[in-house]
């Protein structure tokens, strides 16, 4: 490319057509576009990019066992039990 050469983003940005997309589907992504004051197109963007990321830290451990992984290495011993059906409590710091 040569000074003052317009790159086209076509050129560097890909594009993506989804067709048969259901209705219900389409008017529940214009609704989160407009919750979070963007357009559709950016709201599947952002959709896109948060499960790609995902996928690609791969989380398939339970929130425990990472939890217990990251502090293994500082002296944590003991699995930390998964809370199923528990409603958390606040801390007690009176006491």
């Amino acid at each position: 490319m040569t000074d003052g050469e317009n790159l086209c983003y076509h050129d560097s940005v890909a594009q993506l057509i989804v067709r048969n997309l259901e209705n219900d589907v389409r008017d529940r992504l214009r609704v989160l576009a407009e919750k979070h004051g963007h357009s559709m197109e950016e709201e599947v963007r952002e959709i896109l990019r948060a499960a790609t990321l995902r996928a690609s830290i791969g989380n398939t451990q339970k929130f425990g066992a990472r939890l217990a992984a990251r502090f293994r290495r500082h002296g944590l011993t003991r699995e930390i039990e998964e809370l199923r059906g528990e409603s958390a409590k606040p801390a007690d710091f009176e006491s």
